[in-house]
């Protein structure tokens, strides 16, 4: 039972390292490591080294869980995802807009607790493989019911998954796919963020509305006539939304002359 998720770690690892050095490769959309955690964070001419640096970790962590029971392979691991979950934590509280990365340029969409819950699934399980007494290769050889029930609850938590669904249907990028204004307002309108603030604005109507790459913002007004802005992000079912208040103080004055 200890063993039973290391073909699900050793997968993932491997397929997160072969997506994120495609991405550095491909480098097919201009700024796109720009908005790719763990790179998002680092300055400009490191991206690339931060990116390829993470995939050969996880190709070395792949191959010791898969070929030995080195306690080091294991405990890394486990030091691996965790620090995985504190990144991703870090880029929701400083750059809500950017992707976690996780798996290149399909890792896109913005950090959402989906995403952190992986990472906090992925540390547990392989905080249980720590004690395992045989190898990964024996359990690919021998497969239980506990692994198939893994990859449902990382499916159910992986956003990347609707990505490519998004991507197959479409075959275009985020920011080329259409969009329809009606459809993002309706996801905004079933947004927790939205019930949050929807008490306080003067209409359920936006004031004005328009898109920018990925995204679709809505202007409304509240009681105190500050303008409070939401931002929609334009792929997946529950898209992630962000909400930011400019006070009318703020605001700059035009004068005519």
């Amino acid at each position: 039972m200890l063993a039973s998720q290391m073909p699900i770690l050793i997968m993932l690892l491997v397929l997160g390292a072969v997506a994120k050095l495609a991405t550095v490769r491909s480098d097919a959309e201009p700024g796109a490591l720009a908005r790719l955690g763990p790179a998002v964070l680092m300055p400009g001419r490191l991206r690339v080294p931060a990116l390829v640096c993470c995939a050969v970790v996880e190709v070395v962590l792949a191959g010791g869980l898969l070929l030995t029971t080195a306690q080091p392979f294991r405990w890394m691991t486990v030091i691996f995802f965790a620090l995985s979950t504190y990144v991703l934590v870090e880029l929701r509280r400083r750059r809500p807009d950017a992707g976690c990365g996780c798996f290149g340029e399909v890792s896109s969409a913005p950090v959402g607790l989906r995403s952190i819950g992986r990472t906090v699934v992925l540390t547990g399980m392989a905080l249980m493989s720590v004690w395992a007494p045989a190898p990964g290769w024996t359990v690919f050889a021998e497969p239980t019911w506990l692994v198939a029930a893994g990859i449902v609850v990382l499916a159910v938590l992986s956003p990347e998954l609707e990505e490519a669904i998004n991507r197959v249907r479409y075959r275009a990028p985020c920011e080329q796919r259409p969009s329809s204004e009606s459809a993002s307002l309706a996801k905004l309108k079933a947004s927790g963020l939205w019930r949050e603030h929807a008490g306080q604005l003067l209409s359920a109507e936006p004031a004005d509305s328009w898109r920018e790459l990925c995204w679709r913002f809505f202007t409304f007004e509240n009681h105190d006539k500050d303008h409070v802005v939401f931002a929609v992000y334009l792929s997946g079912m529950r898209p992630a939304v962000r909400v930011a208040v400019v006070s009318r103080e703020s605001m700059p004055e035009y004068t005519t002359v």
